[in-house]
């Protein structure tokens, strides 16, 4: 993040505040994704005209240059997909909060991800302390982060093995949802790395997921950390704080 940073202020942003840091790399990068947009649209109009050249063009054109205009055609909206995205979830700076029923939304993100961790036989359980009271938070957001720490989970696993959901409130005031995994657990010198922008592992990964689980723990005044259980497997721990009135605080 650091070095994003100075790159595009020209100075050290080390001493900044974390949460000054996060507020600044987000307007960074909500910035370039709407540049990057631009010249997405006008490859795609560009791209359009030319397949309806090639329609009128005598000879006919070879069925090869239409397929492979048609797989242009595709990357250029999946990659306008991934930016708008982006935009949406990468850094949420405000959330709309209500009462949330955390095991309602645990339910919701078992139902979701059932199928894609059924079909990598994995099981994924979800469980709640009774004491867990309703929690003042955007439900989406909420949603949102949860579907993404488990996603990650699934994807850690890979083929065969647990995933728990669970949810508790905890010293303080402070409810703690958790996703425990049976995969490899996280490098020690990684915890912190993970969730950086663009950090990943995984070849077909974006490294943004975590991210944006860390901006919605943010925006909701909470945090995001992990952990190796001790019988091995990861433990992303999300706590948010619970407040009288049911505001968060």
């Amino acid at each position: 993040m650091e070095s994003l940073l100075k790159d595009a202020l020209g100075h050290d942003a080390s001493q900044l505040a974390a949460a000054e840091r996060q507020r600044l790399l987000s307007r960074l990068l909500s910035r370039l994704a709407h540049e990057i947009r631009n010249p997405l649209g006008s490859l795609d109009v560009h791209v359009q005209l030319l397949e309806e050249d090639l329609v009128r063009a005598s000879p006919p054109v070879s069925p090869a240059i239409t397929s492979r205009l048609g797989i242009i055609r595709a990357e250029l909206h999946r990659l306008d997909n991934i930016v708008r995205q982006f935009l949406t979830l990468a850094g949420p700076s405000s959330v709309s909060v209500q009462p949330v029923a955390i095991a309602d939304t645990l339910e919701y993100v078992q139902r979701l991800l059932s199928a894609d961790a059924t079909a990598r036989e994995i099981t994924l359980t979800t469980t709640i302390a009774p004491d867990v009271p309703e929690l003042s938070a955007d439900p989406g957001q909420l949603a949102q982060a949860l579907v993404n720490l488990v996603i990650n989970a699934i994807q850690a696993i890979e083929h065969g093995g647990r995933i728990t959901l669970s949810a508790r409130v905890d010293a303080g005031g402070v409810a703690c949802i958790e996703v425990q995994d049976t995969g490899p657990g996280v490098e020690p010198e990684r915890r912190h790395a993970i969730f950086e922008p663009f950090f990943t592992t995984k070849p077909d990964g974006n490294g943004l997921g975590l991210w944006i689980v860390q901006q919605i723990a943010t925006a909701h005044g909470g945090t995001i950390s992990v952990l190796n259980a001790a019988g091995g497997g990861a433990v992303f721990s999300l706590r948010l704080p619970i407040a009288r009135g049911g505001k968060i605080s």
